[in-house]
């Protein structure tokens, strides 16, 4: 069979849909590239030449696949037509083919089943190990040994039979603070060497043993400060043979509590120690303090959080309102605040251009060049060169010309994303409830994250603790016989002649089952918070999905929305795609995984590390995370299909990416623009709530009245860094759910446009002023046809 171009080929429209209202045969035909302007519904693939065209909605017939040769029977101005698209190898246009008209199709659909059921049972299953894991690290672990300190017997203080006596009290801490990290010794158990023991309270004033004190008793030397000596001690006792045998403290510092250990203060008086040097024992307690951070600052910081607690959640309150009407208004103030925000960032950039001039003009002037200054380390030194400052006039100017020639070409696309963020505003005010999902999120979030801790702290002390003999000098007489770092119990009295010997902690035991695959456990937990974090903001997102697009769906807004449209899409969601949540969330999670990987090697290898494999690295890292955004955006859309036609991860995927493709410069124009948008909104209710707290909490706003008065504080910052901390948490949460309402609703839209064409029975679901910009309109109504069950 040969192919040959009709006998009659259009030359005009008007000759065109002459000669397809007298073809009776579907034959092939050919489109001039002249005639490509005056067949508006026939659009080109991208990647294809002119003259070859496709049809958005396709419904016709296709004739000699072999040559790669379709024939399609479409319609234009309600008068059929042919079209032809070519192909070499029969290969269809990159970005996929338009959704086909379904006239049952009314939105979300009902009538759907599970999804990616293999990664749904691998996920439970995974659930269950985490589960294991938690048992098996609740069985073995004992939190207590890094949650309470330890005496010198190994009994825990604060509680058992120490739990009237809740602090730890060091005999000469100063043996401890000359020689180690007192961070260390605090966080990792009775390394330190020097008696302990748990008291009710620290020392409140200073106290020594004067020598001629040595020949009395312990119950007479001791009388008041009897709680500080260790259980046990005769009363009958010397007081000389208890400080050598360290049953007893030779001296007292005024203390307090930190990390359930006393540590003296800064400003006590301190004591004549033979051998040790007041400068390093003063030195040595500043150290302890700066790195424990005073406990009078931690005072004051919970008196100004008891005394301002109240006006912190009243400003959380603004921010709350605040978000919630910006969402709301800008149905009425979006057009005219994306303009005044893009000219506002023209004119910045027209501002630099003219700094840049300035600053160029005048090094011109003075001869300050490149040449001249030479090759340096020094940045700054850059900053007094004119070519500095001509090529950011010339990136500058660049920037400048981009965007005004995109505000020119793209205007239209621009007033669709704006029409889009309005309908967004719509969708929010119908589906109030949504603008509170974050916090079912932020609830599941907060088990997720409580639940890792919690197997990770029990993991981490899993081991049995082992206890050694030790003494600070294994060479003096009698110490020969003494099996220095053998097993030792705490709970016995060391009887040697020795001197100082004693059993302290040495470390964690590794035998046992948690002990031995200890570190796989901790692997198999970071990889259990990872997935199951992204399953929730998956989940999320499958949500929000699933209920503003039952919004744009609805014809008759509001007759047409469901009762309980967030409900329903919960348990949908729930029900039917538990395991393509848990497929998106694995890839992303591995993905991540990878990265923290990368981000442990460059850490331990950065001080060996040359120039080139910083390099290597460096760009290891870039592309990672270039994947991990490239991910989430991808899992995100995805989400949107998969809440609204029930498909699978990888089905949903594919079509949310080739629609994104066949209208890639109106997604990055929305994207644009709604950043630009949320951005602003974020910075009106943090910088309002910030400038508010400012005034508030420093007594700037008179008048208020005497219910109003500002709290006397210690730290002024201290609640307005809380009030804008959690003010840009609220504008996030908030903004991120209008965020997914313009996601769906433009996926919803492009789908529109490529299923419905205005007619009676096939109506477009747009708003008005959508179909307003594109110059569309509906010539009917699909009437009051039942969703599809």
């Amino acid at each position: 069979m040969t192919h040959k171009r009709p006998p009659f080929p259009p030359t005009s429209k008007a000759s065109w849909l002459e000669f397809t209202e007298s073809s009776k045969v579907a034959e092939q035909a050919w489109i001039p590239p002249s005639l490509f302007s005056t067949l508006p519904s026939c659009q080109p693939c991208p990647s294809l030449s002119p003259s070859i065209f496709l049809k958005a909605g396709r419904t016709g017939l296709r004739v000699d696949p072999a040559v790669g040769r379709d024939l399609e029977r479409l319609e234009i101005g309600g008068k059929r037509c042919l079209s032809m698209s070519y192909s070499p190898h029969s290969s269809p246009c990159p970005s996929g083919k338009p959704a086909k008209y379904d006239p049952s199709f009314r939105g979300p659909i009902r009538n759907r089943s599970c999804t990616d059921i293999i990664c749904c049972v691998l996920f439970f299953v995974f659930i269950l190990g985490y589960i294991a894991v938690g048992i098996l690290a609740w069985v073995y672990g004992d939190p207590k040994q890094v949650l309470y300190p330890r005496n010198s017997t190994g009994a825990y203080c604060g509680i058992g039979e120490n739990k009237e006596k809740p602090y730890l009290l060091y005999f000469n801490i100063f043996s401890c603070v000359l020689n180690t990290n007192i961070i260390a010794i605090a966080q990792n158990g009775l390394t330190c060497p020097t008696p302990q023991v748990c008291v009710s309270s620290c020392p409140a004033a200073p106290w020594t043993v004067e020598p001629s004190q040595f020949s009395q008793t312990v119950e007479q030397v001791f009388a008041a400060n009897r709680k500080f000596c260790l259980p046990g001690v005769p009363g009958n006792m010397q007081v000389l043979q208890s400080l050598q045998q360290e049953l007893c403290p030779s001296f007292l510092l005024p203390s307090t509590p930190a990390l359930g250990r006393c540590f003296p203060w800064t400003n006590s008086t301190v004591p004549e120690l033979p051998g040790i040097s007041n400068t390093s024992i003063s030195q040595s307690i500043s150290g302890v303090f700066d790195s424990l951070n005073a406990r009078d600052i931690s005072v004051k910081i919970f008196e100004d959080f008891a005394q301002s607690w109240y006006w912190i959640l009243v400003a959380l309150g603004v921010a709350l309102v605040l978000s919630l009407l910006f969402i709301l208004l800008l149905r009425l103030v979006a057009g005219p605040l994306v303009f005044v925000l893009i000219i506002g960032v023209l004119g910045v950039l027209a501002y630099g251009i003219y700094h840049c001039w300035e600053e160029y003009r005048v090094l011109r002037d003075k001869g300050a060049s490149i040449s001249q200054l030479g090759f340096t380390t020094n940045l700054s030194a850059y900053r007094n060169v004119q070519e500095t400052w001509l090529a950011a006039l010339i990136i500058l100017a660049v920037l400048e010309g981009i965007l005004l020639l995109m505000l020119i070409f793209l205007r239209q696309r621009i007033c669709i994303a704006i029409a889009l963020l309005k309908e967004a505003s719509r969708a929010v005010g119908y589906i109030m409830s949504a603008m509170f999902y974050p916090l079912v999120t932020f609830a599941l979030l907060l088990v997720c994250i409580a639940y890792w801790a919690i197997i990770a702290l029990f993991l981490a002390t899993s081991g049995q603790p082992q206890y050694v003999f030790w003494a600070p000098n294994s060479s003096l007489p009698g110490c020969e016989k003494v099996p220095m770092n053998t097993s030792c119990n705490p709970m016995e009295q060391v009887n040697s002649s020795c001197p100082r010997l004693m059993c302290v902690f040495q470390g964690y035991r590794s035998t046992g089952l948690a002990q031995r695959s200890l570190f796989n456990l901790q692997i198999y937990a970071v990889l259990g918070l990872f997935w199951t974090i992204n399953w929730v903001l998956a989940l999320g997102q499958c949500v929000l999905a699933g209920a503003f697009a039952s919004f744009y769906w609805a014809f008759h807004k509001p007759r047409d929305i469901p009762t309980f449209p967030l409900g329903s899409a919960f348990l949908r969601t729930l029900r039917y795609h538990t395991g393509s949540l848990a497929f998106g969330a694995l890839i992303l999670t591995l993905v991540q995984i990878a990265r923290v990987i990368l981000e442990y090697i460059d850490h331990k290898l950065r001080g060996a590390q040359n120039p080139l494999t910083r390099c290597i690295l460096c760009c290891f890292k870039c592309c990672l995370w270039c994947l991990e955004k490239f991910i989430k955006f991808l899992n995100r859309n995805a989400y949107i299909m998969i809440a609204i036609y029930g498909k699978n991860f990888c089905v949903s995927a594919k079509n949310a990416f080739m629609l994104l493709m066949r209208n890639i410069v109106r997604v990055v124009v929305l994207d644009k623009v709604t950043d630009l948008l949320l951005f602003f909104g974020k910075l009106l209710v943090v910088g309002g709530v910030g400038v508010l707290s400012f005034f508030f909490f420093t007594g700037r706003i008179p008048g208020l009245g005497k219910n109003f008065e500002n709290p006397q504080l210690n730290y002024y910052w201290l609640p307005i860094m809380v009030s804008i901390l959690g003010a840009y948490l609220i504008a996030s949460g908030f903004f991120s759910v209008f965020g997914m309402c313009v996601d769906t609703l433009f996926l919803c839209f492009l789908e529109d446009l490529e299923r419905n064409d205005g007619s009676a029975d096939r109506p477009y679901y747009m708003s008005k002023s959508l179909l307003k910009i594109l110059g569309k309109k509906n010539k009917g109504t699909p009437g009051d046809k039942k969703r599809k069950k």
